[in-house]
This record gives structure tokens, C-alpha cells and sequence, in this order.
């Protein structure tokens, strides 16, 4: 019987990936869950948590020492720093950290899953090869994304455990607090656009609004991502996860102004990051006209992140065969996930 039994840890157990994931494997049902996070969660059913400074070996060390029965590893940790050499250092300690803490003791490990994403290809530097391949060469370090799966490729080998690179584009889905969560950005941008009374304008480079991209839904990336670290076959691998279609902005963005019942103007290059700096005001009087929950501004508003993205003005998208050749074949319609988290908010009333 002991053969079956699965027991997850999700590292960055409070993040839009994390919080997706585990929310798939508590539908499953046939999982024990141990979330990761520096401020813990709430402990229910088959889900604990642990609060944990992943920075810190001798604290992971000791706080994880009771995992010995760990089955698979869901790393979806990242932390943040000003420049791509200074990511280097903390988001490949975390990792390292985490893994050195629980590998050695848990002999019935099957699977670490590692989270990625296109910085992989160089998507964040400028215009790259499209679509971008799990075979595409690696780019001009730095890249903690790199050196992340050197450790752990290195680590494997001669274990019984499979690794897997999982590489999604933008991933939407609800989670608060989180710095890169598109779809709160375009919803709160566009609510008070509305609160304005002005029309709901693309804040993006020129270029941006016509290029093609692509996005990932958090539901399909946390099906995938089980899909994978389950099937020993799909075991040592990278994946492209994405929805399986293509837009642009151009054809996307008279979509959310309707949604918000919005007229749309000419886009207009503007950073968000600047000219949404002073509207915490606007946000608490919104909060107490419509019955908002109460949410502060700094956690439902990722400017930088909206900047990042809509400054894409290069088609942005990766081959996701692979993945599908591995036997998952499911998709998302991205005008349909749009919309199905922006009533999400809205019924959570997170926005008006």
C-alpha cells in the first residue's frame, strides 16, 4: 500500500503557481501537501504548512528535518532583485537549500519539479527566436533559471528520482500579494479607468499592442505540472506550458474594455509604474464606495510587472508540442481566461 501514497511539497506555497497547485492537488485528493513560504498558511485537512527561510540552510535544514516521507518536490519559489546578476545568487541558494534539506532523507522521493518560464530563451532581454524550443540554446549567463537545472540535472545523476523543467508564459490566475500577476494589473487598471470616467487605453510601447504572445492559464500549468512529475517516462525533461493560442493586444484589449464596460481610445505609452504611483487614494475611496473587500493597493497592483509585459513589442511565444507529445493535451482559450478571472475578482470583490 505504501507505494501509493504521494506527499507534495510546493516551495512558494503562496503564490499565484504555488496556490494553483496546491489547490489541484487538494481536488485530486490523494495527496498529503506541505506548502513552503517565509510567512506560512493555514493548516487544514491533508494541507499543513511551514514558515521558512529558504535563504537560511540551517533553518530549512532544521525545519524539514521531519519530511522523510516527502514524495515529490514542487519548486515554484522566486524572490526578487534589482539586477539579473543579483537573482543569481538567492533564487539558486533557495533551491539548493531546499532540496539539500529534504533529498537526502526522503528515500522514496520520485520527482522535483523546477518552474521556469521564457527567461530561459531570453524572452525578458529583447526580440528572440519564435517559437522557442526546449532545445534552443542556452543565452549569455546570467540566468538562475539555468543554473537552477545544472543543479539539479547534476544532482539526478545516478538517483532513482526524474527532475522536470516546467516553462510557462505569463500565468494568470487569482492570487493576491504576488508581484507578477497580470490579470490584477489589467483589472485594477481597468476599474479605475472606469472610477475616472476616462476610456481604457493600451499603456504599452508602440509595437506591443500588434505583436503575437501568448499566456498561461494557472489551472492548465498546475494539470500539466502533476501530469508530468507523475509519468517516470516524462521524467528529465523541460516542458513549454502555455494555453495552445496565440493573440494580440490589438484584438484582445476591445475584449477587456467591454467585459468593463469600457470605451477604448488609442493606445498611449505610459508607464504604469509612474502614473498609477499616486492613486492609493483613489484605490481606499473605491474600496469604500462600491464594498470592496479590503485589499491594500500595494497587494492587487503589480505595476512594474504591467510595464514588463506590455513592453513586449516582439512576438512572444514558445512551441508547446512537446508537451503534448508526452500525452497532455489539454488547452485554454485565453479570451476565456481573461474573463473568467476577472469575475473571479469581481466576485470576490476584489473589484467592482
Amino acid at each position: 500500500m505504501t507505494e501509493n501514497i504521494k506527499k507534495a511539497v510546493i516551495v512558494g506555497a503562496n503564490g499565484i503557481i504555488g496556490g494553483n497547485l496546491i489547490a489541484h492537488l487538494k481536488e485530486l485528493g490523494d495527496w498529503e501537501i506541505v506548502g513552503l513560504s517565509r510567512r506560512g498558511g493555514k493548516t487544514e485537512g491533508r494541507l499543513s504548512h511551514i514558515a521558512v527561510d529558504l535563504l537560511d540552510a540551517a533553518d530549512a535544514k532544521a525545519k524539514l528535518a521531519h519530511l522523510t516521507d516527502i514524495t515529490h518536490i514542487f519548486y515554484a519559489a522566486y524572490q526578487d532583485r534589482p539586477t539579473w546578476a543579483e537573482l543569481v545568487p538567492p533564487n539558486l541558494a533557495m533551491l539548493v537549500n531546499v532540496v539539500g534539506a529534504i533529498e537526502p532523507i526522503a528515500p522514496a522521493l520520485q520527482h522535483i519539479s523546477l518552474m521556469q518560464g521564457y527567461k530561459v530563451y531570453g524572452a525578458h532581454l529583447g526580440p528572440f527566436k519564435t517559437p522557442a524550443r526546449e532545445s534552443d540554446a542556452n543565452h549569455m549567463p546570467p540566468e538562475f533559471n539555468i543554473d537552477q537545472q545544472d543543479f539539479l540535472e547534476a544532482l539526478q545523476k545516478g538517483k532513482s528520482w526524474t527532475w522536470s523543467a516546467l516553462r510557462p508564459s505569463v500565468v494568470v490566475g487569482f492570487a493576491l500579494g504576488n508581484p507578477m500577476n497580470l490579470a490584477s494589473v489589467i483589472a485594477v487598471y481597468a476599474s479605475m479607468s472606469k472610477e475616472l470616467g476616462i476610456p481604457l487605453r493600451f499603456p504599452g510601447k508602440p509595437g506591443a499592442y500588434d505583436s503575437l504572445l501568448e499566456m498561461t492559464d494557472a489551472g492548465l500549468l498546475a494539470r500539466a505540472t502533476v501530469f508530468i512529475a507523475t509519468n517516470p517516462a516524462s521524467g528529465n525533461h523541460a516542458y513549454n506550458i502555455n494555453n495552445g493560442d496565440l493573440f494580440r493586444w490589438s484584438e484582445m484589449w476591445p475584449k477587456i474594455a467591454k467585459f468593463f464596460d469600457l470605451e477604448v481610445a488609442p493606445p498611449l505609452p505610459m508607464s504604469l509604474n509612474v502614473v498609477m504611483a499616486d492613486k492609493e487614494p483613489l484605490w481606499d475611496s473605491m474600496i469604500r464606495k462600491h464594498g470592496l473587500a479590503v485589499a491594500p493597493y500595494k497587494d492587487v497592483s503589480s505595476w512594474g510587472f504591467g510595464d514588463a509585459v506590455f513592453s513586449w513589442n516582439y512576438d512572444f511565444f514558445a512551441d508547446g508540442t512537446k508537451l503534448r507529445r508526452a500525452g497532455f493535451h489539454e488547452y485554454v482559450d485565453t479570451e476565456e481566461m481573461f474573463l473568467r478571472v476577472f469575475s473571479d475578482l469581481r466576485e470576490r470583490k476584489i473589484i467592482p
